[in-house]
This record gives C-alpha cells, structure tokens and sequence, in this order.
C-alpha cells in the first residue's frame, strides 16, 4: 500500500485526479490548491460550480494554513477530528475561489483513515473531499459501486458508507448543514459545555 499511496501522491502533485477511502465513503481527490485540476472534479462529477467542494487535511498545523480556526473549532476538533465532520470556516488566500465558488469559507476536516492521512502527508497538499459519484447518485462505500472515471484508485475495502456531519461556524450560532455519521446533539452539548454554543 505504502508503493499506491506513493504513486497516487505523484499523481496528485501533477494535476490528476485520484479516488481514495475516508472513514465515511470514497472519495474523489485532487490537489486543492490546483486550479485546473479542481476544475476536473466538478465536470467528472457533473456537478455544478455553484456547489463549493470540501477538502481533507492530515492535522490541525495544517488546517491552520488553509482556514481561520475560531473557539469552536478548536472545541470540536479537540473532540471529533480525525473523524466524520466536516467543519466549514472562513478560508484563507491560499484556497482558490472555484474550490468554494467564490464563498470566503471552505468545508474542512481530517478524516480518520490511515490511507487517507498517508496520501495527504505524501502529496503534501490539502486534498479535494468530495464524494466519488455522479452529482444526485449515491455516494459509494466500496470500489464496486464507483461509477466515475479517475486516474487511479486506491483500494481501502467496505466503507462505513454514511456521509460526515457537516457544521458550519462562520456565523454566531453553529448551524448544521449535513446531518452524518457524527450526531448533532453530541456536537451542541459539547459546544455546550465548553460554553461555546453561541
């Protein structure tokens, strides 16, 4: 594996667009940070550029590169990350406009799946997060059922196949976008406690 997480990190580092395991589904990545490549993911996907994609980092240092980590971040990420949520936070410059289509806030998290954290580390880039299937079809949770066409695939077996929670702290009160894998209620009564929920 380490040889195909090599291999798949080349391929991300030259523009080309690469399918990988998450702790939730499979999903289809490329080098966020690249523009042309990005562009890629929404036409495969035939999804619109309307539609901002998500994207996975590998630790907190370099969350902190690509995104403004409020006191509610950090609670939920002390918590939750890596796991399955997804934490939308103002972006920094670094992060192209197709990537969150023209928003200042980008969808962010660690996923908790060794190939993943690997691939990332590999390809030192933040990698697009996005679900490996056609726009309004279901996400897949094993390679058998992906539909779409990339430039490799790395294997990570059955998923867990239920989407990340997905929380957006860019306003005063947390508000969920996505319900997933992670209940909502945990993640207000944690906000809660740590007197963090407004």
């Amino acid at each position: 594996m380490i040889k195909k997480i090599k291999e798949a990190s080349k391929l991300i580092r030259s523009g080309k667009l690469v399918i990988y395991p998450t702790d939730t589904l499979y999903a289809l990545g490329c080098d966020a940070l690249n523009e042309h490549a990005i562009r890629r993911v929404f036409l495969v996907k035939k999804r619109s550029f309307s539609k901002p994609l998500p994207i996975a980092v590998n630790s907190i240092e370099m969350m902190k590169r690509y995104a403004y980590l409020n006191e509610k971040a950090k609670v939920l990420i002390k918590e939750f990350l890596p796991g399955a949520l997804t934490i939308v936070l103002k972006k920094k410059e670094k992060i192209p406009h197709i990537l969150t289509a023209g928003f200042d806030k980008v969808a962010i998290r660690i996923p908790a799946n060794d190939i993943a954290l690997r691939l990332i580390e590999a390809a030192e880039v933040p990698l697009v997060a996005t679900s490996a299937n056609i726009s309004g079809e279901p996400p897949p949770a094993s390679i058998e059922k992906i539909k779409i066409k990339a430039d490799y695939i790395l294997d990570g077996g059955k998923l867990e196949g239920i989407p990340s929670t997905i929380v957006d702290l860019t306003e005063k009160k947390p508000k969920i976008l996505r319900r997933g894998m992670i209940d909502e209620q945990r993640i207000f009564k944690v906000l809660q406690k740590s007197g963090r929920d407004s």
